[in-house]
């Protein structure tokens, strides 16, 4: 692998997710993919959608699949679930082509083309085309999840078999989610813990801080003194790292979390703590692209009390932004 592919893959599944990757998005397909990933970490949504609609239009089966997934993660995070539906759905015909080889025809708006893996290749990180259906199987459930359709996204995460680190996480989330949305709290530590221990393993510093966020909820909402407790440590640590690694998108709902958390607080530390995720949210809005500007105007999922004038309005104070 060169340092430039090196460099990237640490940027979007490694121990550099703040790198500086502006330059790829110049590069080739696969390198641009890659930059979009990042960025979308980084919370630069607008950047990212304009490298990720392009790609949609390479003609070749396996980016298609992958930017699609992608754009659906970003969109679903503001809380597009219906927008990133469509998204998933091209990124699992997509997948499904890239299995078939290039005599598949390719997908809407697009010519035939040969995939840049072949359907026998397995990627460490899971850029593959079973990676690439795995994405979007459990985009497709996390899809199903906003939309209050528990069994459904049951049956579309029960789809998948996990083959690499990546896809072992993210279906760990959804599992946990699923749960959490089932109320069953309880039983959504088990996934979200594995999704943690498969992070770590990896290295995969945003994965681990999204696990970390995912088990915190989940020990929060569980309810318990012991989990309330490591729960609430559990969140605090992490947005101190997302702090640290300007990861914004994870920074306003692990702030969120902690301020609807039953721990008891000073008012100065709710204070601190809600001006953490309005200026994480705020920094995020001001990054994104008019069509996720327009998701979140109409998301129930973003609390209007974080937002600052001239942001999209809001008054649904619920919360449901784990999707990825």
């Amino acid at each position: 692998m060169g340092d430039r592919a090196a460099l990237l893959r640490a940027a979007a599944f490694g121990d550099r997710p703040g790198a500086e990757v502006w330059w790829a998005l110049t590069g080739t397909p696969r390198e641009r993919w890659l930059a979009a990933v990042a960025l979308g970490g980084q919370g630069h949504y607008a950047a990212a959608a304009t490298a990720l609609g392009a790609l949609l239009r390479s003609g070749d089966h396996l980016i298609v699949s992958l930017a699609a997934s992608t754009l659906a993660s970003h969109r679903r995070q503001l809380g597009g679930h219906t927008a990133a539906r469509k998204l998933d759905a091209l990124a699992l015909s997509a997948a499904r082509a890239a299995t078939a080889g290039p005599a598949a025809a390719g997908p809407a708006g697009t010519a035939p083309a040969v995939p840049t893996e072949t359907a026998g290749s397995v990627d460490p990180d899971g850029v593959d085309p079973a990676g690439a259906r795995a994405d979007a199987l459990l985009g497709l459930a996390a899809d199903a999840l906003g939309a209050g359709r528990i069994p459904e996204a049951r049956r579309l995460h029960a789809r998948v078999t996990p083959h690499t680190w990546r896809t072992h996480v993210r279906s760990g989330w959804v599992a946990a989610e699923i749960e959490l949305a089932d109320g069953h709290a309880g039983r959504a530590v088990a996934p979200a813990e594995t999704a943690l221990q498969h992070a770590e393993a990896a290295g995969a510093t945003r994965h681990v801080l999204k696990s970390q966020l995912v088990l915190g909820t989940a020990l929060v909402v569980w309810g318990t003194p012991e989990s309330v407790d490591r729960g609430v440590r559990l969140l605090q640590c992490d947005l101190n790292h997302t702090n640290h690694h300007g990861l914004s998108s994870l920074i306003w709902p692990t702030a969120l979390v902690l301020l609807g958390g039953p721990a008891v607080r000073n008012s100065a530390e709710t204070a601190k703590l809600r001006e953490t995720a309005a200026n994480a949210l705020s920094c995020v809005l001001r990054r994104a692209d008019p069509i996720s500007r327009r998701i979140a105007a109409r998301s129930p999922w973003i609390p209007g009390a974080l937002l600052r004038s001239g942001e999209p309005p809001n008054a649904d104070a619920e919360t449901n932004f784990l999707t990825d």
